[in-house]
């Protein structure tokens, strides 16, 4: 799908730089953590450190691993420093002074969503930690580490990435301070964030600072954002700047053109020469004739018509400067935090500026600074997406970790990542902002090969592949039908409000990948983890058939995330018709194979442009189909996404913005957000005080009953209606990480078999027995109970692979 845009720009392949001279140094089995390890290696120092805040899995979904070999692949020495104590200066010395640069990534998670809640509340654990044990790392990492390299080695150029410097690259709303804060260049004082996929961009720019450029001149590689000063300004003074409200109008807030000056007449005009640079202020307006269709000169007039000859205006057009030398002005940091509206307009310009083919450079004001965003960076192709993934990792923790667990390794561990992007744009998620919409393939070929290499090399594989997928588990080789079109496309999406007609649907690379997969020798399943875009099978019977009996393993998840049109709208989600066509479909293939199988629906409480009386009718919808969710997923508003616009603005920006535009419904404050979700947990007794009470001041008392047909009953158990967190309940003690870890359990017995709902599904738990003896009809048997049709739930823990960074709660 990106070939229009790399034979657009011609960007140098990732393969054919000429490699530095570390080169000669074989792979390392593991990049180096300690000096003793460098001198193992005969290395004298590091030319690359990257400091990271999960600890280091050399595994292609772990940003360790992937930015580490891919430098090392370019003939770099790179040295990792993961989870440093963030205390003490000397932590960041333990490998020396780096040659050329430092590197600095938050993890795969932003910061803060790693350690709070969507309720703000501290977690007790980390999945990208040794033993899953909770502060490991900082508050806002990626700003700390890199102050504290800083301080360690001044004089050394210092690269920001990862995702919590793509969410975070222009003045953005913070969730955890209530309030809009600036670019974080401005406070981490990296020299250069990198936003997105970063392969291409920090391979372009080790290089560069290889050969004796310095970190300030280099103001060109896409997917780039740094601070102007005195030193880089002059790189960027042929560029023409454009007020953002030129590019989508809101209201003049510059200079107003005077609407009543003909261009003709301005030389003759002493009052608009006499102006200063009265004529600099058109320079990029063009003279444009106005038709006047009302008389034509074909017309059968009568004789004795008589024709009043109206000269036509010449109107004044704005013609824009070519897209590569524009530039967009943002409002600045300080308008956009004093100001809503400006917020909401800053955010729309953002996300209009993504796509590779067309996006402009942008530009904020933060003080007396200019922060300055090159284009996005141009996705790999399918060659480079397989010189990537074929890289010599490990796919295992660091040695130094010992016999350490950590449970984002093993939910990833036999899992293969397809593809990158998703066109989806669903407003509550990150991956637009970060991976782009533009699906980014890897080859067949290199698939195989590494699920042949997980079979041959991964310890305790039992012959289950966990997942063939990525942030999508269904649009691999998905792209539109026109290169041009895709070249020149500015939606936020090509799935809504209805799939795209230039979308490319046809999902016959995708089966034919899981036929050749489950063929494989000493494969026995392939499953499929990756959410599915359910709108998109459906045009799919034959996939659909293949997914359904072959590589389910009892359940599939997939998120409607709503029934209600209204909340669905600012989602960016389709309708739940939709998700019923796709489960007829869905049992009848589990009906034609014999299997019994079970549908995982992921819904979202309190999400924005969602009324109380949407989630009364979401909550009849899942009484009514029989499900109960043991969990809930509460929108959490990450930085930079639409969603998180429209909670702090109560604008929507998905359509254009002005003060007079809809107002968006938002869900805040403890109470609403506490009856939203009591609404998805409705079958849960403590709720039913507060769901009594909101039902009668919404005039739907009528749904209080002990009858079938009632939401809630009348009646209170005994020792039941105090509020507690799902969550809450379903977790253990700060400290107490007797599941995580095997030690001695300082809680509660451990529940018998039956008596508890799965943290994933709200199905009874499934026996722990070896998997690579079970089938899907002995899977089928372990779910079977009398709550089992449909008794499922959304599970508000993100996949944490480095492949899908959606943030939701």
């Amino acid at each position: 799908m990106s070939t229009a845009y790399t034979m657009q720009t011609a960007p140098k392949a990732l393969f054919d730089y000429d490699k530095f001279w570390a080169s000669c140094f074989e792979p390392a089995p593991f990049l180096p953590m300690s000096r003793a390890e460098m001198d193992l290696l005969g290395w004298d120092s590091c030319d690359f450190i990257l400091v990271c805040g999960d600890a280091y899995i050399d595994h292609p979904s772990f940003v360790s691993g992937i930015i580490g070999r891919v430098l090392e692949a370019q003939g770099f020495r790179v040295g990792i420093i993961a989870q440093p104590d963030w205390t003490d200066v000397e932590a960041f010395r333990v490998l020396g002074k780096p040659n050329i640069a430092w590197g600095v990534t938050a993890g795969n998670m932003d910061s803060m969503i790693n350690r709070y809640t969507a309720d703000r509340k501290i977690r007790s654990d980390d999945a990208y930690s040794p033993d899953n044990v909770p502060n490991k790392r900082p508050d806002r990492a990626a700003t700390v580490y890199c102050q504290r390299v800083r301080e360690a080695f001044p004089d050394v150029p210092v690269l920001l990435g990862g995702i919590e410097g793509s969410l975070r690259r222009i003045a953005h709303y913070d969730y955890w301070s209530d309030k809009v804060r600036r670019s974080i260049l401005m406070d981490s004082k990296a020299d250069l964030l990198m936003y997105g996929n970063g392969e291409r961009s920090i391979i372009e720019v080790m290089h560069r600072l290889a050969k004796g450029e310095k970190i300030h001149e280099i103001t060109d590689v896409r997917g780039t954002a740094f601070i102007i000063n005195k030193h880089n300004r002059a790189s960027k003074s042929q560029f023409v700047e454009i007020a953002s409200n030129d590019v989508d109008t809101i209201g003049r807030v510059d200079a107003i053109i005077n609407p009543y000056v003909m261009t003709e007449d301005l030389e003759g005009c002493d009052i608009e020469k006499n102006k200063n640079s009265s004529l600099s202020q058109y320079q990029n307006f063009q003279k444009e004739a106005v038709a006047n269709p009302i008389i034509r000169q074909a017309d059968d007039l009568a004789a004795d018509t008589q024709i009043v000859q109206l000269q036509p205006s010449k109107a004044i057009k704005h013609r824009l400067p070519p897209r590569e030398l524009a530039v967009i002005r943002l409002p600045a940091f300080e308008q956009v935090a004093n100001d809503p509206v400006l917020y909401a307009h800053a955010n729309r310009i953002l996300h209009l500026e993504t796509n590779p083919g067309n996006a402009r450079a942008l530009v904020q004001k933060h003080g007396e600074r200019d922060v300055w965003l090159n284009p996005p960076p141009i996705p790999l192709t399918t060659e480079e997406m397989d010189y990537v993934f074929d890289l010599p990792y490990a796919r295992l923790p660091h040695p130094a970790y010992k016999d350490a667990r950590f449970p984002a390794f093993d939910m990833i561990k036999f899992s293969v990542n397809i593809m990158r992007g998703c066109f989806g744009g669903c407003t509550f998620c990150s991956i637009t902002e970060h991976e782009g919409r533009i699906i980014q393939n890897r080859s067949e070929d290199s698939i195989l090969r590494e699920v042949e290499k997980i079979r041959d090399t991964a310890p305790g594989f039992t012959g289950i592949i966990s997942d063939l997928g990525g942030p999508t588990a269904n649009m691999y080789r998905l792209q539109c039908k026109d290169p041009e079109i895709e070249k020149n496309c500015r939606k936020p999406s090509c799935v809504y409000p209805g799939v795209c007609q230039n979308l490319h649907t046809d999902h016959a690379p995708l089966t034919q990948l899981y036929r050749k997969a489950r063929s494989l020798k000493g494969i026995k399943k392939i499953l499929i983890g990756s959410g599915l875009r359910y709108d998109l099978a459906v045009l799919n019977p034959e996939y659909v058939k293949e997914l359904v009996q072959h590589h389910v393993g009892g359940y599939l998840k997939i998120a409607p995330e709503h029934t209600e049109t209204g909340p669905l709208s600012k989602m960016m989600k389709p309708g739940i018709g939709t998700y019923d066509r796709f489960k007829q479909m869905f049992d009848r293939f589990s009906k034609e194979v014999g299997k019994e199988q079970y549908l995982i629906p992921y819904f979202i409480a309190a999400h924005p442009g969602t009324s109380d009386y949407d989630m009364m009718n979401l909550a009849i919808w899942l009484k009514k189909n029989g499900f109960r969710a043991d969990q809930v997923q509460t929108f959490y508003p990450s930085p930079m996404a639409t969603a998180t616009t429209m909670y702090y603005t109560g604008k929507n920006p998905l359509a254009k913005v002005a003060r007079y535009t809809e107002d968006v419904d938002i869900v805040k404050g403890e109470k609403r957000r506490r009856l939203h979700k009591a609404f998805l947990r409705y079958h849960d007794a403590n709720n039913w005080p507060m769901l009594r009470d909101a039902l009668k001041e919404m005039g739907r008392a009528d749904l209080i009953g002990n009858s079938k047909q009632h939401l809630i009953p009348t009646y209170q158990p005994q020792g039941t209606g105090e509020y507690q967190s799902a969550r809450k309940k379903n977790s253990s003690k700060a400290g107490d990480s007797v599941k995580r870890t095997g030690g001695q359990s300082t809680s509660q017995k451990a529940p018998q078999k039956g008596q508890i709902l799965t943290q994933h599904t709200g199905l009874p738990p499934r026996e722990q027995t070896d998997r690579s003896s079970s089938t899907n009809n002995n899977q089928a048997k372990k779910v079977q109970s009398k709550n089992a049709q449909g008794r499922n739930a959304s599970n508000p823990k993100q996949k944490s692979s480095g492949k899908k960074h959606s943030n939701r709660a």
